[in-house]
Parts: C-alpha cells; structure tokens; sequence
C-alpha cells in the first residue's frame, strides 16, 4: 500500500480510538460526579484504554504496516483486533457506563434498543459465532485475504468486521453488559467449544495450506501464533466464563437479623 493509504487508515482509525477513550473516560468523570455511592471501578477504565490502544496498535502504526508485507505480523495484529481488545473493552462495559451517564429519556430509549430482536440477533451465541470464525474461514481460505491488500477499502472493511465479530462473540458468552437474552451457562459453553474447535482447525489449516501469496514459512509461524496465541486469549474467556458460573450457583450465605453471617 502507499503512503497516502497507510494515512488514510491511520485517519480512519486513529481519531476514532482516541474519541473513543476521551469519550469513556469523560463519562467516568460523569457518572463519578452524579452521588452515586459506588464510584466506576479504576479498572473498568484501564481495561478500556488497554483494549482501545491494542486494537489501535493493530491498525495503525509499524504492525499494521508490517503486516501488509509479513503474514505473522498480520496475525499478531488478528489476535489483538480481534480477540484480545474485545476482550478488554467488553470487560470495561462500555454499555453499563452509557447508560449510568445518559439521562433517564435516553438511558430508556438506549435499553430497549440493546433488548431488542435486531441486537438480540447478532448476539446469539450461534449467530455471533458463525460471524466471527465464520468469517476468518472466508477470509483466509478463499482469495480475500489477498484481495484485502490490494484495495484500501475491501481492508478497512475487514477489519472492522474482525473487531466487531470478536467484541460480539465475547458478549455473547460473558454479560457483562445487559443483554436482550440470557442464554445457560451450558448453551454458552457447547457453542463455545465449537467456536475453539473451529479456530483451532483454521489455525492447522492455514498450517497446511497457506493462504495465497503468504510465503509456507510465514504461514506456519503465523498459525501457531494464532493457534496458542488464541487459546491464551480464550483462556482468559473460558475462566471469566466459569467464574459467573461458579457464582451463579454458589451458596449464598444467610445474614441474621444482626447483620452476621450465619
């Protein structure tokens, strides 16, 4: 790509992430100052601003640029666009924190578009699968990742597609903001199972079979950084998974009169 395209993206995407962080940390600054009596956790916005500068650091700057060039850089950035930074920004409940800012009109109208059947759709735990791993299978077993960077926006495209799949995939399976439908613990987790099943078989596949021009030695770190790279990510998924499970159904202590556990 030409300078001229590397700056068009660092336009398109770099503004927006610092709007982003500016835009969340002014609403801590809100919400702080409202009276409530629990303050926004400190780690809650650290978690933002992590996510934000990860998926940032995978769009712009050297390895968006290397990765135009360098299949292992590409996917380094895969695993921060679209797995870890969802990851960290769903954790931060960006939606929790909107609607603790919004006046009551507004925080209304935004809760029944997030219970809605449209955001209700895309965040079934199947449906957000299918886009999410779903979509790396047609990117990188077809002539998509190729065709990506020859043309700027077919790129840019993309790689929306990977940080939005990967943000609601992860609210799908961990709520942590309010979501339209509870689905058990059980259902998340065989849909989950499968979803790591089929990023695993990608990972062995790109192995195997190199997308086209991606050099066989390049293709092959690039895979096994995607294979235990993702399974670390999904780690962290699978033990926020079980943790709301495990406190889902733990006993719960009964407080006396007095105020004491008994």
């Amino acid at each position: 790509m030409h300078n001229t395209h590397f700056l068009l993206t660092d336009l398109l995407f770099g503004i927006p992430a610092l709007l982003a962080i500016g835009f969340y940390i002014g609403a801590v600054i809100i919400t702080n100052r409202q009276g409530r009596l629990r303050k926004w956790p400190w780690l809650r916005t650290f978690s933002f601003v992590v996510g934000v500068l990860f998926a940032a650091a995978a769009l712009i700057g050297p390895l968006a640029r290397q990765s135009h060039t360098d299949f292992t850089a590409h996917m380094a950035g895969h695993l921060l666009l679209g797995m870890l930074a969802p990851l960290l920004i769903a954790l931060a409940a960006p939606m929790t924190l909107l609607l603790r800012t919004l006046n009551v009109h507004w925080a209304r109208k935004l809760s029944r578009l997030l219970q809605g059947s449209y955001v209700g759709f895309f965040t079934h735990p199947i449906v957000a699968s299918a886009l999410n791993i779903g979509g790396l299978w047609l990117l990188y077993t077809t002539s998509l990742y190729a065709a990506m960077h020859a043309n700027i926006w077919l790129h840019i495209i993309i790689h929306i597609h990977v940080f939005l799949a990967g943000y609601v995939f992860t609210i799908s399976l961990v709520y942590i903001d309010p979501v339209s439908h509870r689905f058990s613990f059980t259902y998340r987790t065989v849909v989950f199972i499968f979803a790591l099943a089929g990023h695993g078989i990608l990972s062995k596949f790109i192995y195997a079979y190199p997308s086209a021009g991606v050099p066989v030695e390049q293709a092959r770190i690039g895979a096994m950084l995607m294979y235990y790279g993702g399974d670390a990510v999904d780690l962290l998924l699978i033990f926020i998974l079980f943790k709301h499970w495990y406190q889902s159904v733990r006993p719960r202590k009964l407080v006396s009169v007095a105020g004491k556990a008994v």
